[in-house]
């Protein structure tokens, strides 16, 4: 139950769910989202999962797909922040991961967001990803209004939950905001980010000096307080934003950026990206490589200028913060082993 105390300003919705409360993005937002005053309550598969130590109330709901009744964790719920969602496929996905999929991003979403209208929850944050607008940027970046243009299975996996939301919406009243975020990272960083840091910290040389793309990144402290703007700002609802910290970078900045902030030297060594795809291709390896050779940059100034926002964490002092924790880590990881 919240413990909520004193008076709140009527434009903040200060009682809010956070679906999947121990993943990467929810970690950070129970405990920024506390901290900012905010009654959070985390839900998590299980609490035999390691919940961060934050103001926040943990509850678990077992399996997201399964919930069929969110009633007594919506109670007393103003807003919804979901940020649970499988992940990535890594190799050829089966219809058989495909429906399950499905059944996480799509399903169990449109059920509590159906299901916290009813309750009387105001407003229903939705973490979609920019993947919605397609992998690849050419020409020019990726807008809110561009036609959606996903082309892996997530992605249609989170249009599917947008198209699903926005009905509901329509037609109860519920305030919907839709996030499609650029690459996240961060303290106890996942994916790629986490991979080069890996590949730096160890001094490993790299085929990617030949790599020239350009790519959208968003620290979550930013993503944070994005979503804590959302909660209050009369502007949000009805939107879809795209979200980024504005400052693209290529991946091989992105490697000498990880380098100088761990003290280590950027191996990184030419080799012509056709060859590096081919050979990766050949490997299964191919969305790995696309995923560091790629360019992928969206257009965040209609949502800065819309919610009269910025992000207040400058990216290199973020990635600094996210290289610092990686190397904490491996320090403590490292004094377990012996």
């Amino acid at each position: 139950m919240f413990k909520y105390q004193g008076d709140h300003d009527e434009m903040t919705l200060k009682r809010v769910l956070v679906t999947g409360a121990n993943g990467f993005i929810g970690q950070s937002l129970c405990a920024s989202l506390a901290e900012s005053g905010f009654m959070v309550r985390g839900t998590v598969r299980s609490l035999d999962t390691k919940c961060p130590e934050s103001p926040a109330e943990y509850v678990a709901t077992g399996p997201i797909e399964a919930v069929n009744n969110w009633g007594s964790f919506l109670d007393k719920v103003e807003a919804v922040v979901h940020t649970a969602a499988t992940s990535d496929f890594h190799g050829p996905p089966s219809k058989q991961a495909i429906d399950q999929m499905n059944s996480i991003n799509v399903g169990a979403v449109a059920r509590l967001a159906g299901q916290a209208a009813n309750a009387g929850v105001k407003r229903f944050i939705y973490l979609s990803s920019i993947k919605v607008n397609g992998l690849t940027t050419t020409d020019r970046p990726f807008r809110a209004d561009d036609r959606p243009h996903p082309v892996e299975p997530y992605g249609k996996s989170k249009l599917a939950a947008e198209q699903a939301l926005s009905e509901i919406s329509a037609d109860t009243g519920l305030e919907l905001v839709i996030l499609r975020p650029s690459l996240v990272y961060g303290p106890n960083p996942r994916g790629s980010v986490l991979q080069l840091m890996r590949f730096v910290d160890r001094e490993i040389p790299l085929p990617l000096a030949s790599v020239n793309n350009r790519r959208s990144l968003l620290a979550v402290q930013n993503l944070c307080d994005l979503i804590r703007v959302c909660l209050a700002h009369s502007e949000a609802p009805g939107n879809t934003f795209l979200v980024s910290d504005g400052a693209d970078l290529s991946t091989c900045d992105l490697i000498r950026r990880i380098a100088s902030h761990m003290g280590r030297k950027a191996r990184l060594v030419p080799f012509p990206v056709f060859l590096l795809r081919m050979s990766a291709s050949l490997l299964g390896r191919a969305s790995e490589i696309q995923a560091l050779t790629r360019s992928q940059q969206l257009d965040s100034n209609e949502t800065r200028d819309r919610l009269d926002w910025l992000p207040p964490v400058d990216p290199d002092e973020a990635l600094g913060i996210a290289v610092e924790d990686y190397l904490h880590l491996q320090s403590a990881n490292s004094g377990h082993s012996h």
